[in-house]
């Protein structure tokens, strides 16, 4: 006979999700470059699908100087809700800001916790500020790098 375990809320929620990496800041001098984890907003989604059900979690958002989302779970028939604020993006702006309050206010129910336990990771840069490897090849994909490394 199977064994299935059941899962708890919070080990659903924590579950590792998929990441990738990406620049966060540069050196002064401008020759190399801090890289950290990310995930996606989408990827949070999908996380809420499996963990409570479509019909269990939503998100609202509010402007009070920042933007505030409001990432609110059914559990036991009650909503109960966490909130945090996003910044914009320097590539999207007010789209970017609505997915950083959105994964942030995931972070406070325990999805995607897990990356501040992730080391920082460094790359060179070339004269351009591209992101290259040791022997000066361009990195199109810090992701793909850091996985073969």
């Amino acid at each position: 006979m199977e064994n299935k375990k059941e899962y708890t809320l919070t080990e659903k929620l924590t579950y590792a999700i998929p990441y990738k990496w990406k620049i966060q800041s540069k050196s002064k001098d401008g020759k190399k470059a801090q890289c950290v984890a990310y995930i996606d907003a989408r990827d949070v989604m999908d996380l809420l699908d499996r963990a409570v059900g479509i019909e269990n979690w939503r998100d609202s958002y509010r402007r009070e100087g920042s933007l505030i989302c409001k990432l609110e779970l059914r559990i036991g028939g009650e909503w109960v809700a966490k909130e945090d604020t996003g910044v914009p993006s320097p590539f999207e702006g007010e789209k970017g800001e609505f997915s950083d309050a959105f994964k942030r206010a995931a972070v406070k129910w325990g999805i995607g916790r897990f990356l501040y336990d992730l080391d920082f990771k460094w790359v060179d840069l070339d004269t351009y500020g591209n992101p290259v490897d040791k022997a000066g090849a361009r990195i199109w994909d810090l992701t793909d790098y850091f996985n073969k490394l």
